[in-house]
């Protein structure tokens, strides 16, 4: 039976996993501790190693990875940002969960403008000490409003549906815009002039890195809300602060944090934050923050366990990786994996 190290692991994530692990006969040692280069030695005598979003998957990482004898990176979940596919290449084979569940991540979104816009959060602690006043709690129809959505794939497309049954106009801006599609693109500029709500749905490259800064919220109209569930660090979080004490943006609605890793998916709750510019972002009346769990439905959580556990199994067999991604894998033919399988 092939092993496996689980890093990060959270009572969730063993849920799912352990139901699975017998059906794709593969062992799993679990470890709480993040993956990092201090901690890549734990793989040793593994054949593989599951990690997550907050791993950081650097140079000094995957070189004691490949010295310890680990051969597979399965990461649990769609992004891969924190992966140094340089480094892998010729190495380490990295494989991920494409679609665990979009419609988990598009939910979350408008759960969180809807949350924010309309105060939930607020009259649900109000009503729990009996203070029934609506002073302050005023928030305004989304019918008719315009939402621009900055990526139009699978989340970004669904997200799409959900605005138009609330009667939102929608406008898009994708670099690769859908063909055949009924969606109404744009240049991010005139999206951030024109809309009411901006939602990101976009991948974290080095494209797309601070494409909300200062310079894009100067175009956005007066009290515009902004929503991400993708990757913090598409947003430059100074320049977000900035504009809400300046009043600049209406609300602010984050599911992550550029700054997130040391931080969310733990109880921090008596630990003094000496991140100055979340303290001061969480604070604010108009921002809503959750940690990173829009991917959090149970049916998130078994097609990540499943695929995850296919794509092992596959490598483990000699099988091709439909799911393999590499440093040649953006350069389109120079990558071999259509032809052989694998990567490399």
């Amino acid at each position: 039976m092939n092993k496996i190290c689980f890093f990060d692991t959270k009572p969730y994530d063993r849920t799912y996993f352990d139901l699975m692990k017998e059906q794709y006969q593969i062992e799993i040692e679990y470890f709480e501790s993040k993956l990092g280069p201090r901690t890549a030695f734990m793989a040793q005598g593994f054949d593989a190693i599951v990690a997550f979003v907050n791993d950081t998957i650097d140079k000094e990482t995957i070189d004691i990875l490949h010295q310890s004898g680990v051969k597979l990176i399965a990461m649990r979940c769609a992004g891969y940002n924190n992966v140094d596919f340089k480094a892998a290449y010729q190495k380490i084979h990295v494989v991920r969960v494409p679609d665990y569940s979009p419609y988990a991540v598009a939910e979350h979104a408008m759960a969180l403008l809807l949350t924010l816009n309309r105060k939930i959060h607020k009259a649900y602690n109000r009503t729990r000490d009996f203070n029934f006043s609506l002073n302050g709690l005023t928030g305004f129809d989304l019918y008719g409003k315009t939402m621009g959505v900055i990526g139009t794939g699978k989340i970004g497309n669904i997200f799409i549906n959900i605005c138009k049954g609330f009667g939102l106009k929608v406008i898009a801006y994708d670099p690769f815009p859908k063909e055949d599609s009924d969606i109404q693109y744009v240049s991010l500029e005139e999206l951030c002039r024109e809309s009411d709500i901006i939602s990101l749905h976009c991948p974290l490259t080095k494209d797309t890195f601070h494409m909300i800064d200062r310079d894009k919220i100067s175009l956005m109209k007066e009290n515009v809300y902004i929503i991400n569930t993708s990757r913090g660090a598409l947003i430059n979080s100074e320049d977000l602060l900035e504009a809400l004490k300046d009043e600049r943006i209406g609300g602010a609605c984050l599911d992550v944090y550029e700054e997130e890793t040391e931080l969310f998916y733990e109880d921090m709750s008596y630990t003094v934050i000496h991140d100055d510019i979340l303290a001061r972002i969480i604070s604010m009346p108009n921002v809503i923050v959750t940690s990173h769990q829009a991917f959090l439905t149970r049916e998130a959580l078994h097609n990540i366990a499943e695929t995850t556990l296919s794509n092992c199994r596959d490598f483990f067999d000699g099988k091709p990786l439909s799911n393999e991604v590499c440093y040649q894998c953006s350069k389109g033919d120079a990558c071999p994996r259509k032809e052989k399988g694998k990567c490399f």
